[in-house]
């Protein structure tokens, strides 16, 4: 593990134009697990590493594919990363809650601009 605390690729953002065609293709066609639907979403299990298809809008929508860093603390990574030179779109902040967590999310640029986000699945007390 490095410093920055980065355990896994925890997610991949696939743009998609018709959301609900994607869905039969990485369900049907490619026989990906389906999860969950949220809010013009769809998420697949592929190998443990969660695909997210959404329509390419707001902070991503000039980007391809979203790489989510999967870390167990998010804000001391997020202080890490800032530190080391990183820029960051906006602090990190609660995404989702999920059953058992919730979901917090810090979205950044690489040095060619590409679009990346820590991602954190902060268990709830």
């Amino acid at each position: 593990m490095n410093e920055i605390g980065i355990t896994r690729l925890g997610q991949v953002h696939i743009p998609a134009q018709d959301v609900g065609r994607a869905t039969g293709f990485y369900k049907d066609v490619l026989g990906l697990p389906f999860l969950f639907a949220a809010s013009g979403m769809a998420f697949f299990n592929c190998g443990g590493v969660r695909l997210m298809l959404s329509r390419p809008e707001g902070a991503g929508s000039e980007s391809g594919s979203i790489l989510y860093f999967s870390v167990p603390d998010i804000l001391s990574a997020h202080t890490r990363l800032k530190e080391a030179g990183a820029r960051f779109e906006a602090e990190p902040r609660k995404i989702a809650e999920m059953p058992t967590h919730d979901l917090w999310m810090a979205f950044f640029r690489d040095s060619e601009q590409n679009l990346m986000a820590l991602m954190s699945e902060v268990p709830r007390n």
